[in-house]
């Protein structure tokens, strides 16, 4: 009876689970599998297109042209003695609306008295103030949101880093200071949108 019991003892006692390694090539599968249903799942956000780019021609782009205003372009602007309304004129061969978000005026502000002058001007009753809803006073944010939302704008800028941004979206010319006058960097002949040429 001591060695039958002795036996049942020893067979309970060798009995192991197998477990799967790490580096089995089944629970590999397995993961992708699950990696793949969950891609499958995922709702892709796909950004809509704007009414206005019709075959990526910009339709909602013509005189009178609004054009968007960026803090340092204002600040630019009086460093090389250029009126807004004037200059853009004379870039454009066209009657131009100079807006301003509260973004603008909210960021010059808060540089304080050196940029008094660059506030002066943004404050001027010629240029067209924009509200803005969203929290925050960054204007490269707010000005990209914007222009995202309406294809209408010509982005007025001197910051390299917005300038990027704005090649990004479709149908949006930028309006920068090249010796001391305003140019606008043309954009691809697909866009649709070509401005008058310098005159010789």
């Amino acid at each position: 009876m001591r060695e039958m019991s002795k036996k049942k003892g020893l067979k309970k006692f060798a009995k192991v689970k197998k477990i799967m390694a790490p580096s089995d090539p089944r629970k590999r599968s397995v993961q992708e599998g699950e990696a793949r249903r969950r891609e499958r799942e995922e709702v892709h956000h796909v950004e809509q297109v704007s009414s206005s780019l019709y075959f990526k021609h910009n339709t909602a782009l013509g005189p009178p042209y609004h054009i968007l205003l960026d803090t340092n372009f204002i600040n630019f602007s009086i460093q090389n003695k250029l009126d807004i309304v004037d200059a853009s004129m004379e870039a454009l061969y066209a009657r131009v609306i100079p807006c301003v978000t509260d973004c603008v005026i909210g960021e010059l502000e808060k540089l304080g008295g050196k940029y008094r002058m660059a506030l002066k001007v943004a404050k001027d009753p010629r240029l067209t103030r924009l509200p803005c809803m969203h929290k925050g006073t960054y204007a490269d944010d707010c000005v990209v949101q914007r222009v995202t939302q309406h294809r209408c704008y010509i982005v007025a800028t001197c910051d390299k880093g917005l300038k990027q941004r704005m090649r990004r979206i479709a149908g949006v010319p930028i309006m920068s200071i090249s010796s001391h006058k305003y140019t606008i960097e043309q954009l691809p002949e697909a866009y649709g949108v070509i401005f008058p040429k310098e005159r010789r």
